[in-house]
């Protein structure tokens, strides 16, 4: 079993809100590694980070993007620093990964410098997003197999051009058509 498509990128570039619409509109199932990590810890990712420490987290982010790979058959959305581990870009290969790439103004934006991204949350979070993008820009695109631009456009229509590019690529086309 392997996700149709990973979808990467960092905070504010649509990785759920992109992945669900994905999934939708593929007729797969979704699932965030996020998610995974906080029902395995039974608290938010914030009070991991600020309980547990980071470490703590990115470990456990590593195990949960380990057990999705080979669990899940849709669309698998991974947290924005899942890239950061070694052994999380090596899992990679060989799968669809999708970046979704948010240039820093509409991250900044999209993402609102919310408490409930403990790495955004600090005196400046504008340097901190400029930094987060700087360090994992080039992991993004060492992993992607597609990269999208998110700026502009709707959802709508960055997924329906992730589904014609995945379907050119795998030689299908989305659920229901022929």
């Amino acid at each position: 079993m392997s996700p149709v498509a990973v979808v990467v990128g960092p905070p504010g570039a649509g990785k759920t809100t992109i992945g669900e619409g994905l999934a939708a509109a593929l007729g797969v199932g979704f699932r965030d590694t996020d998610a995974d990590v906080e029902a395995g810890a039974g608290k938010p990712i914030t009070d991991i980070f600020t309980q547990d420490g980071e470490p703590v987290f990115r470990a456990a982010e590593a195990a949960a993007v380990a057990t999705a790979l080979v669990e899940h058959d849709g669309v698998l959305a991974l947290g924005g620093g899942a890239i950061l581990a070694d052994a999380t870009r090596a899992l990679l290969v060989g799968h669809t990964v999708v970046f979704l790439n948010v240039g820093m103004a509409e991250g900044v934006r999209r993402s609102g410098l919310s408490a409930a991204r403990p790495l955004l949350a600090g005196v400046n979070p504008r340097a901190t997003f400029k930094l987060l993008l700087d360090q994992r820009l080039p992991l993004y695109r060492e992993v992607a197999t597609l990269e999208v631009p998110t700026d502009d456009g709707t959802p709508e229509d960055i997924i329906a051009n992730l589904v014609a590019a995945l379907g050119a690529r795998t030689g299908t086309t989305p659920e229901g058509e022929q």
